[in-house]
């Protein structure tokens, strides 16, 4: 009978080896022993039998002090390759060729600098997953990652599907996909926006505004001082003009009191469904910068009436 030299998995030596990493980040320095020599098939048995287990490690490490050298024992312990390969295919991903910095190298800064919860930290490790597949060089030599942020949000799923890590979760889930997906909205803000685009980005991001606004200053790892201290200030620019808006509508809602009234009036209808849907239209109008805001009752009547068809009058 012919003998096998097959290896059983050992789930056990792969929890050691998330252990020396999490050790690793959370003391600054490397443990007094090597990482244990975890292979592919440790780390899938263990994802499988002792998943809670894997994610809080993972927590640890990601949300430590010195996350960059936590991440470097993942990659050192076999971790990050055999559980996370979207993460693991960023290293070495640029180092100058290309003329574009290592993702990977990035990546790891932007994680340390990101604000310690728990949602800004995943997506800042995920956040550039996409580049590794949309990397494109102009004829000029420019590099670029378009839809980069889109393919990583799927690529996400994907991981997800995968190595459920967030199933006991979803709205953690939810968090980082949506983090992941918008990780450039913030830093292209531009001081020409008008107070109708800035309040639809504030509407669009909605509960993660601020995780967003964190992740995007986290973002910023250029050694260039001005060009950092440009970066966070259009952020900062960004998240005032919003608070500043939200707080105008607060106290003055972007369409004119009455204005249901003013409809039934000008258009000869009786109190129905249909005012309040016309009232909804218009303010979906005023966050599309169709028609300013806060103007009075005839600027928004006169809309009407050119959309007349558009709106059903």
């Amino acid at each position: 009978m012919e003998e096998t030299n097959a290896k059983t998995p050992d789930p056990e030596r792969a929890m050691t080896a998330l252990a020396w990493a999490v050790e690793r980040a959370e003391t600054g320095k490397p443990p007094a022993v090597t990482a244990p020599a975890a292979d592919l098939d440790d780390f899938r048995a263990a994802s499988s039998l002792y998943l809670p287990d894997v994610r809080h490690a993972m927590d640890r490490i990601i949300m430590s002090r010195d996350a960059e050298d936590g991440l470097d024992a993942l990659l050192e312990c076999g971790a990050l390759g055999a559980m996370l390969p979207e993460v693991k295919a960023m290293v070495g991903f640029g180092d100058g060729e290309w003329r574009h910095k290592d993702v990977w190298k990035h990546t790891k800064q932007v994680v340390r600098q990101a604000v310690p919860r728990i949602e800004v930290r995943w997506a800042a490790l995920l956040h550039d997953i996409g580049k590794v597949k949309t990397r494109t060089i102009s004829p000029s030599g420019e590099v670029h990652f378009f839809g980069h942020a889109e393919v990583g949000a799927r690529m996400f799923d994907r991981l997800d599907r995968r190595l459920p890590l967030f199933n006991p979760e979803p709205a953690l889930k939810s968090s980082v996909r949506f983090l992941i997906l918008h990780h450039l909205r913030a830093s292209q803000y531009e001081a020409s926006w008008t107070d109708s685009a800035v309040r639809r980005f504030a509407k669009e991001m909605g509960d993660q505004l601020q995780d967003l606004l964190d992740l995007s200053r986290a973002d910023i790892t250029t050694k260039r001082p001005e060009k950092k201290k440009k970066g966070l200030r259009q952020i900062s620019e960004l998240a005032d003009r919003v608070e500043q808006i939200q707080k105008l509508d607060a106290v003055v809602p972007p369409l004119p009191s009455g204005i249901g009234d003013e409809i039934m009036r000008s258009f000869g209808l009786p109190p129905s469904r249909k005012i309040g849907e016309l009232k909804k239209a218009l303010e979906a109008a005023v966050d599309s910068g169709e028609v300013p805001s806060h103007e009075c009752a005839d600027v928004y009547l006169a809309f009407l009436r050119e959309n007349a068809g558009r709106f059903g009058l």
